[in-house]
């Protein structure tokens, strides 16, 4: 594949190179953002290697970042990682690196770096990652396997979704091959806490289900604060109302500090970014974000969902 060629050759070519990912880590960002890391640090050791973003408590186990001094910009390759659009890029000194290297699964909504690499085929970034060592014959540490393996679970819902291909499954087969705790891994994904078990159950209690199978739940400020949860611990409940057999989409509501409401929508079947797009956001066709700013937008994004399926 020419562009994994192309990357490479940019690679060779920097002693810095600083990786980035998008905002409010998930394990897919971190594992195809660390898992690059560990596999060129494995690869050219001679090279200074680094990660940045912000470190998402619920996530620290998995991996976390490294101090960048503002200097070590200067005549540096940025990669970044698993990350549409440049609002997304946590850290934004990638701006300040020599050359700008975009690897990333998600439609190309918005075009940035020198080199660009998109793969809309891709389960994952980490599956791209996985392909870009194949590629160019670059050997795979254990811990890079480990955190490219997380960010195929994560991304792929375990194997569920529809983004898991037959490459996908090939791939996560070649990277189970190492020597990591593959068990402890996978236990560590799917265990929650039981206060977002808890949380979980009232997600249940309130999910607005209409005829046709568009639900909608609301987590108010105050409903956050009456589980002790933050707004990054309910990603972990974003998949719940997909297990009920009645629900084809759905939308989850979570009020900000400042009012606004991030938006996390699903669907089992159709497309529902573009919805995402006309409200602040984007994202893959069956899972995307968005900001609504009012109650009324609100209603006006669960309208835009049911008239899908009326459609």
């Amino acid at each position: 594949m020419e562009i994994c060629q192309q990357i490479l050759e940019q690679i060779k070519k920097y002693d810095t190179i600083i990786i980035h990912r998008h905002m409010r880590a998930d394990p897919d960002a971190l594992g195809s953002q660390v898992g690059l890391k560990e596999l060129l640090q494995y690869n050219f050791p001679e090279k200074k290697i680094k990660v940045v973003g912000y470190d998402l408590p619920t996530l620290t186990w998995l991996a976390t970042m490294d101090q960048v001094e503002n200097d070590e910009f200067e005549g540096s390759l940025a990669i970044v990682c698993d990350t549409a659009n440049t609002a997304r890029i946590d850290d934004k000194r990638y701006l300040k690196a020599e050359t700008i290297i975009k690897i990333d699964h998600h439609p190309n909504d918005e075009e940035y770096g020198d080199l660009v690499w998109i793969d809309t085929s891709s389960s994952s970034a980490s599956e791209m990652i996985a392909i870009f060592a194949e590629e160019n014959n670059l050997e795979l540490s254990d811990n890079a396997a480990y955190l490219l393996t997380a960010g195929i679970i994560g991304d792929t819902g375990r194997f569920l979704y529809p983004s898991t291909s037959a490459r996908t499954l090939r791939i996560a087969s070649h990277l189970r091959a190492f020597d990591f705790d593959y068990a402890g891994l996978t236990r560590k994904m799917d265990t929650i806490s039981y206060k977002i078990a808890k949380l979980q159950g009232y997600i249940y209690d309130h999910l607005e289900v209409d005829e046709n199978g568009v639900a909608r739940v609301l987590l108010s400020q105050e409903v956050l604060k009456q589980f002790n949860v933050t707004d990054a611990e309910t990603a972990a409940i974003v998949g719940a109302p997909g297990r009920i057999d009645s629900v084809s989409l759905w939308g989850i509501f979570v009020e900000q500090t400042d009012g606004h409401y991030r938006v996390r929508l699903r669907s089992k079947i159709h497309p529902i970014n573009e919805i995402a797009k006309e409200h602040d956001g984007g994202g893959h066709p069956l899972a995307s974000g968005a900001n609504s700013y009012s109650l009324e937008e609100n209603e006006i994004i669960y309208q835009k969902l049911k008239n899908l399926l009326k459609n």
